[in-house]
């Protein structure tokens, strides 16, 4: 069986075989290949994501193409996009100017992009369903491996994979305490402590509140943030302190709005809650709207552990995708 037959069997799990495949030959010919562009869904406790398999890294990704794909009247519907494409290909294709520090070229990498188009540099959940998206379609067969994002690389265990849900644990790089700052939510004014996960964070943890209450806020409209300190911007969680080893909480991520969960907001979210708990060591469950996570922070370095689904697959047309320029 050649390799691009047996890429075909395998992705034909989650129907994008015909992608697979074409990007398989089109690596051992010359000629250039002209197939429909395949799709896959997935979510990391709800937080969810159109995967383009992008082997040859031709996809071009406009903003207003990713806006549309997530639109979730006018496209598919996500938080985000994950291209799925070798690090050193993307560097190749002018995708990447450089790798981003201890990322090579033969590692994996998740091009992510926010649903309003905007480039991202990491995403907690995202590299759990890019992780098992991978494992999945038999294009990586360790369970240990490297998946690289702007952010630099970040080290994934697949601990197992049954069909369409998976557990894994990505390690999360250095939480770094950018100093206290605060935003306006709903009117009213929260205090938090400025992360930085590989991306922007104020967590902020409020002592006095409940589940309940925090259900009760109201995050459809942006917070108001200090813009000289986040000058690109921030991804704001309220949460509530430490009760019975976890926390709740909720995100405002930049570019895209409330979602129902956010990894690295969670890695942020425990760094937060265990400062105010006097420690900066420790492990958090993480409970968001959907879903939960565990993050365990050790000599400041975080991991975060959680599910994957993968839901759907299918191809995009052709002329609504040339259409959105």
């Amino acid at each position: 069986m050649s390799l691009a037959d047996h890429l075909a069997a395998r992705m034909s799990l989650f129907g994008v075989a015909a992608s697979m495949r074409s990007a398989a030959e089109a690596s051992m010919s010359s000629a250039p290949s002209m197939v429909a562009m395949q799709f896959g869904k997935g979510h990391g406790t709800e937080n969810d994501f159109v995967l383009l398999p992008d082997l040859d890294a031709t996809i071009d990704l406009t903003e207003a193409r990713v806006s549309a794909l997530c639109d979730r009247k006018r496209g598919i519907g996500a938080d985000g996009v994950l291209r799925v494409a070798r690090a050193g290909v993307l560097k190749e294709a002018g995708v990447l100017d450089a790798l981003p520090k201890g990322v090579e070229a033969e590692h994996w990498f998740m091009d992510y992009r926010n649903a309003d188009g905007s480039i991202a540099e990491m995403c907690g959940n995202g590299v759990r369903v890019f992780a098992h998206f991978l494992r999945a379609s038999g294009l990586e067969f360790e369970s240990e491996f490297v998946v690289g994002s702007r952010a630099g690389a970040r080290p994934v265990t697949v601990h197992s994979v049954t069909g369409a849900t998976a557990d894994v644990t990505v390690e999360m790089g250095k939480v770094k305490d950018r100093g206290p700052s605060t935003a306006t939510v709903g009117g009213r004014e929260f205090t938090g402590i400025g992360i930085d996960v590989g991306n922007p964070h104020l967590a902020c943890v409020v002592d006095d509140l409940t589940a309940e209450a925090l259900a009760e806020l109201d995050l459809t409209v942006a917070p108001e943030f200090d813009a000289s300190f986040f000058k690109h911007g921030v991804n704001v969680e309220i949460l509530t302190p430490i009760r019975d080893g976890g926390v709740d909480m909720r995100v405002y991520e930049r570019g895209v709005g409330e979602t129902r969960s956010c990894g690295t907001g969670t890695v942020a979210a425990a760094a937060a809650a265990l400062h105010a708990d006097g420690r900066t060591e420790g492990e958090v469950r993480v409970r968001v709207p959907g879903g939960e996570v565990v993050v365990t922070i050790d000599d400041d370095v975080a991991t975060l552990r959680g599910p994957s689904v993968l839901v759907a697959s299918g191809s995009l047309d052709e002329s609504w995708w040339s259409s959105l320029g």
